[in-house]
């Protein structure tokens, strides 16, 4: 039987639309497409860990309005316990505007709403959840009680793993508490406090073992459609992406999160659970949405 995978994060309503490129500062341009669609980095990985067959728990907050039971429905649909999904009065649920242009790239504005009143002491009130298992944190969340999860996971002896976004420098209180972070190009360069956005094949190496020497145990960087570097104190391996043609990115790297631990929980080694990341990654970014694009285990395992 798999263990237990605890989700900590947000939970928004995605306002998309597409576009044939995305505006430029003061730009108005025409769109197509509008979908409202769940979304939130934490409720898209908790998504993708029922959809693969994980056993899935979340915790966050929502607000008192429709959004907020739409989305707690939508994740007890894919099989995720949502017990731990906490209303704030007085706070609309989290929301993104997203534009995505025609070839996959987006813009995404979030505006945190009830996501913003998860604190340290909602961890404490559900402290047994945070035993052994694998615990699936995102920076969505205030920093307070992403580090206040990851000490929790820590002393519960669960296997930790942090999605560094959106991108920020983090502290090495909290990076010293981290089994495996999977930033992606923009999020690593953010960390080591480096501009731009971009890192070849030949950089990965070198950036993988700073980020190490920061505190994480293990280092996925996630390349985008040049695939992912793994790199732990030993050693490195690389992971070359599937090829696909990309429809739109959003919730690549959460569908990427949700399948590596649920593959890791059932017992999956990590280059076998990075394999089976990938192969959920590249099928998500064929598909418009968040939670909408994650696929289902069959799907996966079809690509084996």
């Amino acid at each position: 039987m798999s263990k237990t995978i605890l989700i900590v994060g947000s939970l928004n309503m995605d306002f998309v639309v597409q576009t044939d490129k995305l505006p430029v500062r003061g730009e108005t341009i025409s769109g197509r497409g509008f979908q409202m669609l769940p979304g939130g980095k934490g409720a898209n990985q908790a998504y993708a860990v029922g959809r693969l067959g994980g056993r899935g728990k979340m915790i966050g907050r929502v607000g008192k309005d429709i959004f907020g039971q739409q989305l707690k429905s939508n994740l007890e649909s894919a099989g995720v316990d949502t017990s731990g999904v906490l209303t704030t009065d007085g706070e609309s649920t989290g929301a993104a505007l997203i534009l995505v242009e025609i070839g996959g790239q987006n813009e995404i504005v979030v505006v945190p709403g009830a996501n913003a009143t998860l604190c340290p002491g909602d961890l404490e009130a559900t402290k047994e959840s945070f035993q052994e298992g694998y615990l699936l944190l995102q920076l969505e969340s205030p920093l307070e009680t992403v580090e206040a999860a990851a000490t929790l996971g820590r002393a519960g002896r669960m296997v930790t793993v942090l999605d560094p976004a959106p991108a920020r420098s983090l502290s090495s209180s909290l990076l010293n508490k981290i089994d495996i972070i999977t930033p992606n190009e923009s999020e690593a360069l953010a960390i080591l406090g480096c501009s731009g956005s971009s890192i070849s094949l030949e950089e990965a190496p070198e950036v993988a073992q700073c980020l190490l020497k920061l505190g994480p145990r293990r280092v996925i960087l996630k390349l985008g459609d040049k695939g992912a570097w793994l790199a732990w104190e030993q050693g490195s391996q690389y992971f070359p992406a599937c090829k696909v043609e990309a429809v739109d990115a959003t919730a690549a790297g959460d569908t990427f999160n949700g399948a590596l631990v649920v593959a890791l929980a059932e017992g999956k080694s990590l280059e076998e659970a990075i394999a089976f990341a990938n192969r959920a990654a590249s099928i998500s970014v064929t598909r418009l949405g968040a939670q909408t694009s994650i696929p289902t285990r069959a799907e996966v395992e079809a690509q084996d």
